[in-house]
């Protein structure tokens, strides 16, 4: 696994907690600078995936925003703008197909039987609420809470809703497999 692969991910898990230790010292334009360079470092992988060309311009987009506005308050709005993302990645995956869930399946399974595709497509509108969840969650505690607040589920709480989802799905494809 190359070394720049985790670099996204681990931004993304620390990103709320480097918000609320460094918003009041660290000026807007390092933060954009930052995640910039994160999101090109990462950009020959994302250009491979399915809607990682969207998602790397959407990105930069957001960062060149952050940059010249300098305005602090858009810091909080880093979450939101990738489960949006996210949440049109897998939206239209379900339209135009194949759904996210049976292209990551095909990564493992290249010949997936055609019995598990349904699955994948109920799995991905799993995610769909999800990230309409969240997103809606980011968002109203971006508008209307504390920044702690915003902290604790950007940084935390999020993570103990996703992680049962991962699990919940894994131990029903585990049984899903050993019933077919």
């Amino acid at each position: 696994m190359n070394r720049l692969s985790i670099l996204l991910p681990l931004i993304g898990i620390l990103y709320p907690f480097l918000v609320y230790f460094g918003m009041e010292t660290v000026p807007p334009h390092v933060f954009a600078l930052a995640l910039a360079a994160a999101w090109l470092l990462r950009a020959p992988f994302l250009l491979r995936e399915p809607g990682g060309r969207w998602m790397l311009i959407v990105a930069l987009a957001y960062c060149a925003l952050l940059g010249v506005s300098g305005e602090s308050a858009l810091l909080r709005w880093y979450p939101t703008l990738i489960s949006l993302f996210l949440l049109l990645t897998f939206g239209l995956s379900l339209v135009y197909g194949p759904p996210v869930v049976e292209r990551i399946a095909r990564v493992r399974e290249p010949n997936l039987p055609d019995a598990a595709i349904p699955y994948t497509r109920k799995v991905t509108w799993v995610w769909v609420g999800f990230f309409v969840f969240n997103a809606v969650v980011s968002a109203a505690l971006t508008l209307y809470a504390p920044l702690k607040w915003w902290t604790l589920y950007n940084g935390l709480i999020v993570y103990f809703i996703m992680g049962p989802l991962f699990v919940g799905e894994w131990l029903l494809r585990k049984r899903l497999r050993v019933n077919a």
